[in-house]
């Protein structure tokens, strides 16, 4: 359930009570009359609406000029209790309290799609803790790795862009991965040539024994499956509200390692390793963005369909 908040322009009123008194899936509708007086001016609606109705409603608004000459806003209801909502859930389709919100989707990634200083230099820091992890062979580190890179917001971002046709929100969200995935590398090869230089390079990783650095740089048919389930995961983990570090973990698996690997084969002149990361590193990236728009796209009609067939 969410909990609405209208700013309307006085001649739409009417019209949008009727219209919200009739939904079966809005409850604890209050008037409050031209109780908003100042950007904007209007009539102060306030309203919970069950998940499986709130897409319809929140096109509703629109439709009435709500979004353009008032305001709206929205926020998760943690606990509601009464016999209103119990009777209306008892009157929602199976299965609809799952359904997205899509326009809470959409916030929640545009409120991850900005792009601060502090998020290319934890980009930055995940790349040194690989860099560390591929020299010393630990795969602890490559994990820790993993934990501190951001970058799936971006790659979300750019997904759903693409989906939207939003081009500004494409253009930021690679732009953020191009920058911040350049700074990874050159940071994490200046590392690697600092250890180079000094001659602290751990033995094991001198004579040749780099287990963790071969998995990286020579991507296979598991690379694929791995990136795919990655982008399955995340795209139905984020419109699901259930996106959490450790899918970021997840889906940190297929990048950050490789850009890592990059700065390191490139310090150590092992210019075939580099290759084979970059392309990991890409290859990864595209089928995440690839399998994030394509699930958003097949999310979007499956549930669609499974609200036409509750007969709307």
């Amino acid at each position: 359930m969410i909990h609405v908040r209208v700013v309307s322009p006085a001649r739409s009123t009417r019209a949008l009570l009727a219209h919200l008194q009739r939904d079966p899936a809005v409850v604890h509708l209050a008037e409050l009359g031209s109780a908003a007086t100042s950007n904007p001016q209007g009539d102060l609606l306030q309203f919970d609406v069950l998940n499986g109705g709130a897409n319809g409603v929140l096109d509703v608004l629109e439709a009435h000029g709500v979004v353009d000459e008032g305001a709206v806003a929205v926020e998760d209801v943690v606990l509601a209790r009464s016999t209103a909502s119990s009777d209306a859930a008892a009157r929602m389709p199976r299965f609809s309290e799952l359904t997205p919100i899509w326009e809470l989707v959409d916030a929640r990634i545009r409120g991850l799609g900005g792009y601060p200083p502090s998020w290319f230099g934890l980009l930055t820091i995940a790349g040194v803790i690989g860099a560390v992890g591929i020299l010393t062979n630990s795969q602890i580190l490559i994990v820790a790795a993993m934990v501190v890179g951001p970058e799936y917001s971006a790659i979300i971002a750019v997904a759903r862009g693409a989906t939207l046709r939003d081009q500004p929100m494409v253009a930021r969200g690679a732009r953020a991965l191009f920058v911040g995935f350049a700074m990874a590398v050159v940071v994490a090869g200046a590392f690697a040539a600092a250890i180079r230089a000094s001659g602290r390079t751990p033995h094991a990783f001198a004579i040749g024994i780099r287990p963790v650095s071969h998995l990286i740089n020579t991507p296979d048919l598991f690379s694929v499956v791995v990136a795919v389930l990655a982008g399955i995961v995340g795209v139905i983990a984020i419109t699901e509200s259930k996106a959490s570090t450790l899918i970021g973990v997840f889906v940190s698996v297929t990048t950050i390692p490789a850009a890592s690997d990059v700065g390191v084969s490139i310090s150590y002149g092992a210019w075939r390793e580099a290759l084979g990361s970059l392309f990991q590193l890409l290859l990864n990236v595209a089928i995440l963005v690839g399998v994030g728009a394509l699930g958003f796209v097949i999310q979007r009609r499956l549930w669609s369909r499974v609200r036409e067939s509750a007969g709307g």
